[in-house]
């Protein structure tokens, strides 16, 4: 009793010839959908016309086909009956004993969904009357997420709890179709005649509950992301960053929800479409980004140049009380700001009287170098000498 595999792939033109009628997923199914019935086919000069929609169920020799990207199970009385995952055309028999009821393939889901059919299996003989559903493997898009008011984590790159308003959308897929259909499927969606089980319906409360979890796993998603030194602990590569987050945010909804190992559902790629801080965090942002840009390298650049203008404003300046009360600092304290690591001016007060003679040598050294002009080395010349 169960499943004959008739061919593999997809249905071609001997098979179309020899079945007259046979099985397939409905034509009507959007991107969105998850979980959505069959139809019968007929074939004619045309091939491929509709007859008449069926009620789910297949019956002794029904044949039925399994296109790429969908798994096929069948149910009786809540259980689940069979199983199949790999493409292919199949005949139910209910009376041979030596059929088989599970088909994976050798694809990466095979391995993922042999222990739940194992744990979830009709634990006797199916009848020969069998409800039939298709579940979407495919990337599933449109999945929409916002949050009303700030949300708030400890970011690493700003060094300090941010807080703000986002908005995106997500694709998921579902890994295993056991564990989707009898975890988290409301049984409304199982029966015949049954509507299509769609994420994007407005109506779907099992599709709101997952927005509301995707929402209430942002804060430790973003933290998980901007903690992780791998990904530079920047807030700002997120938006670029499709599959990144997603790992991030997918590893949070599992933690909290058990989405993978309960439900048979992954998140694949997130699109951050706005992210609006609030007022602290955009301060905050504006000053680690002037400090990052003063850092290393260009931060001395900048110092240079800056005193370098002081220089020259100090010499413009007629009274030169400014300007030599500037230079007065000696020239260590010049060398060390030109370096970059500027020694405070009270360090300067508190040490001993210097000999005048060689501050007119470090004055003159100044000189030759063209920081100071002649008139000003003069002037500091008979201060130090009490001339």
């Amino acid at each position: 009793m169960g499943f004959i595999k008739a061919f593999a792939g997809a249905l071609g033109g001997t098979f179309a010839d020899q079945w007259k009628d046979f099985i397939v997923p409905r034509s009507d199914v959007p991107a969105t959908a998850a979980v959505f019935g069959a139809e019968k086919k007929g074939t004619d000069a045309s091939r491929g016309s509709n007859t008449k929609g069926s009620e789910n169920v297949i019956t002794n020799g029904s044949k039925i086909v399994v296109p790429e990207g969908t798994a096929l199970i069948t149910m009786q009385d809540g259980a689940v009956t069979g199983c199949i995952t790999e493409p292919g055309g199949f005949i139910f028999s209910s009376d041979d004993q030596n059929s088989q009821s599970f088909f994976s393939g050798n694809g990466i889901i095979s391995s993922t969904i042999k222990s739940s059919w194992e744990r979830f299996k009709f634990g006797g003989v199916p009848g020969s009357e069998q409800t039939v559903f298709y579940v979407n493997l495919k990337e599933i898009p449109g999945n929409r997420f916002g949050t009303q008011s700030e949300i708030y984590w400890d970011d690493a790159y700003m060094n300090a709890q941010v807080g703000a308003i986002t908005r995106g959308t997500y694709t998921m897929k579902i890994l295993d179709p056991i564990l989707f259909i009898k975890n988290f499927v409301p049984m409304e969606y199982l029966r015949p005649d049954s509507d299509v089980f769609d994420f994007a319906d407005m109506d779907n409360v099992a599709g709101e509950q997952l927005f509301n979890e995707v929402v209430g796993s942002l804060s430790a998603a973003f933290s998980l992301y901007t903690n992780d030194p791998s990904k530079g602990n920047r807030i700002t590569k997120i938006q670029g960053d499709q599959i990144g987050f997603a790992q991030s945010l997918s590893a949070a909804v599992e933690e909290a929800y058990q989405w993978k190992s309960s439900r048979g559902l992954e998140i694949v790629k997130v699109a951050i479409t706005a992210i609006e801080y609030d007022e602290d965090s955009k301060k905050l942002l504006s000053d680690v980004k002037k400090a990052d840009a003063l850092s290393g390298g260009r931060g001395n650049s900048f110092m240079q140049q800056a005193v370098a203008r002081g220089f020259q404003a100090a010499g413009e300046n007629g009274s030169g009380a400014q300007g030599m009360a500037f230079m007065g600092m000696g020239v260590n304290a010049v060398s060390g700001v030109m370096g970059g690591m500027q020694q405070p001016v009270q360090q300067q007060s508190a040490e001993p009287a210097k000999d005048p003679y060689e501050e007119i040598g470090k004055f003159k050294k100044l000189l030759d170098d063209g920081i100071i002009t002649q008139e000003e080395f003069d002037k500091k010349k008979k201060e130090l000498l009490g001339l």
